[in-house]
Order: structure tokens, then C-alpha cells, then sequence
């Protein structure tokens, strides 16, 4: 865990209620509870097979004919595969995330504390993209990656979205693995390591996300109704992209299972599409809120199982 380095107190500092406030204290709270991958996570240990890579209630197949004809083995390698498959959407897109977040404050004034706490989430994301990395290679997963459509696509995205559009995009991933991950890192079930990690990611994304809703709320502010409705739209767009690439239809056959019955099996699990419906609802709080949950965005969210 990162030292707290005690910080002298500014004189003159602007109120805490000005746009400044939020990012100081997230600086601060990075300051005292920061986690180091390297050290914190158990990398030397060898995998037990023993146990589940991911809560199996969150398996695209749980629920399904073929996960009740599978042996828990089976069951075992499957959540395993699908938990590295969604460790590697997440580097796909903390990638995207850094350029975007890099071009935003780009020749900014340094000295403000939103310059400073957005160079320490690149510093986080870096650190996480790393540990997702050695996670699915322990998880001994090969490197899973988006279909070419959607990693063209990514690239588009990260090129054009600027403000709202790409705070809010940021924050539809976020939230998607939070709340899956919330679950995981608390299951006794699922090997200690990945428990780790999901912890670590936890605790520091829910920092990011923090910022991510207030940027997007300022963003918002200074946006026309043309603007919003032409962001709403890319952003529902991006997350529909990011969501259905998070587990790669490779998973089922590197688990040993038919690929083919698989993708059928889990394209139609009403109970996967539930847990996905359930694990965003305050998101989709958030975007009716501020205005983004439009009708043409909805149609993207629904295609996602999203809401």
C-alpha cells in the first residue's frame, strides 16, 4: 500500500465547492489508500485449479442447459477463461481511456489539482492494465482481444470523443466491472488472487468514477441540445461495443466446451442478461439524470442488455 505523505496546507486555497474541491480530495484520498500490484497481489503462488476464476452467477453460461450438463471442473476452467477475457477488454479499453483523458488536459494548467489528479488515474490505469496482464496469463488464458470491428472502432472513439462523450463512456465501463467485480473479490469461491485484484480495482476505479460523474455533469453544462443528443448516442454506442466484447467467444473453446453451442446457449441466458440489467440501473439513473438516456441512445443500451 502507497505511503501517506503528509501535505502542508496551502494558503489561500479556493473553497472547496469550486470545480478544484472534488479533484484535491481525491488526490488526498489517493495519497492514503493506494495499492502497488507487484507487491500486493500473490503473483508466485502457482494457480489452484481448485477454484473459480469469477463468481459462476456471473458465467454467460450460468443458468443455461450447458452449465447444468458440465462438471464443476468444466464450470471451474469456463469462469476462469471468461474472467481473463474481461481483464483483457479491460486493458483494450484503459487504453483508450488514457489517450483521451491525455488529450483532454493537454496544455492545461499544471498546477491545478484536475491536471494532477489526471495524470494519477493514467498512473493508476497504467499500474491496473499491468495487473490485469499477469492476472490472465496466470489465469494461463491466451491474450484475448476485441473482434477488428470494434478495435477500429476504438480507435475512431478515442480520436473524436472529447468532454461529456468521453467522461461518460469511461464511467459506462467502469461501472459495468465494478459492480461485477464487487461481487467477485468478496467470493470465497473464486480464487484469491483474482479476489485480489478485483479488490485493488475496486477501490481505485471507484475514485475514477467519482470524477468521471463530474466531469460529465460540467461537461454537460456548457453543452446545447444538438451536442447532447449526438453524444448520447456515441456514448451509447461505445458501451455497446465495450460490453459485448468483454468475453471473447474463444473462452468456451479454451475451456474444453462445443464453441458453437456455447455462444448459442449464452446469447439466449435470460438470467446473464438479467445480471447485467441489475448491475447498471444506477448508471442508467445517471444518464436520465444528466439527459443522455435519449431514444435513439436506448436502442444501443437494450442490444447490450444494458437496461
Amino acid at each position: 500500500m502507497a505511503i501517506s505523505i503528509p501535505r502542508p496546507e496551502t494558503q489561500n486555497r479556493t473553497p472547496e465547492t469550486t470545480e478544484d474541491g472534488i479533484a484535491r480530495r481525491l488526490l488526498d484520498s489517493s495519497a492514503q489508500l493506494s495499492y502497488d500490484p507487484l507487491t500486493e497481489v500473490d503473483w508466485e503462488t502457482p494457480l489452484d485449479e481448485g477454484f473459480h476464476g469469477a463468481s459462476p452467477e456471473w458465467s454467460t453460461l450460468y443458468g443455461t442447459a450447458y452449465w447444468n450438463e458440465l462438471t464443476d471442473a468444466q464450470r471451474k476452467a469456463l469462469t476462469r477463461q471468461e474472467a481473463a477475457s474481461v481483464a483483457s477488454t479491460g486493458i483494450w479499453f484503459e487504453m483508450i481511456l488514457q489517450q483521451m483523458v491525455l488529450r483532454d488536459i493537454y496544455a492545461k494548467d499544471p498546477t491545478d489539482d484536475t491536471f494532477q489528479w489526471a495524470l494519477t488515474e493514467i498512473a493508476d490505469e497504467c499500474r491496473h492494465s499491468i495487473m490485469f496482464a499477469r492476472g490472465a496469463k496466470k489465469l494461463r488464458a491466451p491474450a484475448y482481444r476485441p473482434h477488428r470491428a470494434a478495435v477500429e472502432l476504438g480507435r475512431v472513439f478515442k480520436t473524436v470523443a472529447f468532454g461529456e462523450a468521453a467522461y461518460a463512456a469511461i464511467l459506462v465501463a467502469e461501472e459495468v466491472l465494478d459492480v461485477m467485480q464487487r461481487d467477485w473479490m468478496r467470493d470465497e469461491r473464486v480464487v484469491p488472487f483474482v479476489r485480489t485484484i478485483n479488490n485493488i480495482h475496486v477501490v481505485e476505479e471507484s475514485r475514477h468514477m467519482k470524477f468521471a460523474r463530474d466531469e460529465t455533469r460540467k461537461r454537460l453544462a456548457r453543452a446545447g441540445r444538438v451536442r447532447r443528443q449526438i453524444h448520447s448516442l456515441l456514448i451509447a454506442v461505445a458501451s455497446y461495443v465495450i460490453v459485448t466484447s468483454m468475453v471473447n467467444r474463444k473462452v468456451y473453446a479454451n475451456a474444453g466446451l462445443d464453441e458453437e453451442r456455447a455462444l448459442r446457449e449464452a446469447k439466449a441466458n435470460e438470467h446473464h442478461k438479467s445480471m447485467m440489467r441489475s448491475s447498471c440501473s444506477g448508471l442508467m439513473e445517471f444518464l436520465t439524470s444528466v439527459g443522455l438516456l435519449t431514444k435513439p441512445a436506448l436502442y444501443f443500451y437494450k442490444r447490450a442488455n444494458l437496461i
